[in-house]
């Protein structure tokens, strides 16, 4: 029986543009996500580098784009978080069936950003739904890693049997499984996070 459910954030809850950032960085000379960029993205999600550094780091390889301009590409992948899908949240936290808890992927410019285009009542508001909130970039962990989801489970004394997780991607849902948690892959454009409970029920 599923007692406790863990949530992915971009592409579950607030719409992302995943190619977004890619489209605006080619206009300073981007052509495709080499392993240096991949490891410096990575150190940035895990909080193993401060904003400053990532910003220079990317700056020396992209001289071209100034901060600014770089701050706008990389917030560029942050779209808008419906109304409905709050709505949801918030009532899926009043009925107390489930423990919840947010698992992000992120880092300190994207959080920001979505602070200032949710609006710091409608974040609080998201927020105050959860047990814990976990952002990557705090708790120096990253999803696919299996120390992520043990992290949760662990923190929280949650048996992986009872426990359910809905993420975008696919790796991550993958990874969660190995560990015996339920998992929904959600299908950006296909399936939304407000068919929660039917998903649930398949358990």
């Amino acid at each position: 029986m599923i007692e406790n459910i863990i949530f992915d954030f971009g592409d579950v809850f607030i719409n992302l543009d995943k190619q977004a950032t890619a489209r605006e960085m080619e206009k300073f000379g981007f052509k495709y996500l080499t392993p240096e960029l991949e490891e410096l993205f990575a150190a940035y999600e895990k909080g193993l580098i401060t904003t400053e550094y990532f910003l220079d780091q990317t700056s020396q390889m992209f001289p071209k784009a100034g901060k600014k301009d770089l701050m706008h590409a990389w917030n560029s992948i942050i779209l808008d978080f419906p109304e409905e899908r709050l709505k949801f949240i918030e009532k899926l936290a009043k009925e107390k069936d489930y423990r919840l808890f947010l698992l992000s992927n992120t880092n300190e410019l994207h959080i920001d950003y979505v602070k200032q285009r949710m609006g710091n009542e409608r974040f609080a508001r998201f927020k105050k739904c959860f047990e814990k909130f976990y952002l990557s970039h705090e708790i120096n962990l990253r999803k696919p890693e299996r120390s992520i989801f043990e992290f949760v489970l662990n923190s929280n004394s949650l048996k992986a049997e009872n426990t359910f997780f809905v993420d975008d991607s696919s790796e991550h849902t993958s990874a969660a499984a190995e560990l015996s948690i339920c998992c929904w892959h959600l299908k950006v454009g296909k399936e939304d996070i407000l068919e929660l409970k039917s998903k649930i029920s398949k358990c």
